[in-house]
């Protein structure tokens, strides 16, 4: 089942010890689009220390208002490497952070998870090694990690002329994978959102807050209504991609 991304934000967050803090904001791959880190506010705990937490670390999430359950101990948290989320998270710093932990390279791979589609992996086994850098270009210092708070609001535009802003992600809770950019298109179709794949992104201008999308406004005028109220259905997903005559990510690997 899928989940808008806003649905996280101030859920607790809970190690197997006590609570750690609350879900403050995540951080998502935009090359792979999927969510790689949750950023967590440890409130008075740790001074207003704010870490990050891998999905790798999830054990389950309960969404009446439980919150997010970890495999981890408190003690595990605070030792944790240190993070400024206020600057780019650099590549080193995950290495590090993974190392720490004993989690895999989600970037050293041709799947999503870098060996694996979802997040899990056998603790007896060796630890793949991330493969060639050159194979995943990076500027220096950026592994194409963005804030969801941070890109909410950004100008959405098709081949042909805007269509809207950037309202919210949805996602696939067990890969952790953004399946779909939500639309509001208020400015040209009062009352309506839209959902278009990341994978139909054609180009991102970060500095400008402006996406460019594969499709024409009309195609997005006629296709299936989404209903923002309701949980897209799998109906509803393949009429959509019938619509545009693109293929489903489902039965892929990512």
């Amino acid at each position: 089942m899928l989940r808008r991304i806003r649905s996280l934000p101030g859920l607790p967050i809970v190690a197997t010890d006590g609570e750690i803090g609350k879900l403050k904001d995540v951080y998502f791959d935009d090359l792979h689009w999927a969510v790689r880190y949750l950023v967590v506010d440890t409130g008075g705990w740790l001074a207003g220390r704010k870490v990050l937490i891998s999905p790798y670390s999830v054990s389950r999430i309960d969404w009446e208002g439980g919150g997010v359950e970890l495999r981890l101990r408190k003690q595990q948290v605070q030792d944790s490497p240190d993070i400024d989320t206020d600057k780019p998270v650099s590549r080193q710093y995950e290495t590090d952070f993974m190392r720490y932990y004993g989690y895999p390279d989600y970037w050293g791979g041709p799947l999503l998870w870098g060996a694996t589609a979802y997040p899990f992996f056998d603790v007896g086994a060796p630890l793949p090694v991330a493969e060639r850098e050159s194979e995943y270009p990076r500027r220096p210092g950026d592994p194409h990690l963005r804030s969801a708070a941070e890109v909410a609001g950004y100008r959405i535009q098709a081949c042909d002329d805007a269509i809207g802003h950037l309202e919210d992600l949805l996602f696939e809770p067990d890969s952790w994978a953004v399946r779909y950019l939500i639309v509001d298109t208020r400015n040209w179709w009062p009352g309506q959102q839209v959902v278009i794949p990341p994978r139909w992104i054609e180009g991102m201008d970060w500095p400008e807050h402006r996406v460019k999308v594969g499709v024409s406004r009309a195609q997005v005028k006629e296709a299936p209504r989404f209903d923002p109220a309701q949980v897209p259905t799998r109906e509803y997903e393949e009429q959509l991609h019938a619509h545009y005559r693109r293929e489903g990510y489902w039965g892929k690997s990512g």
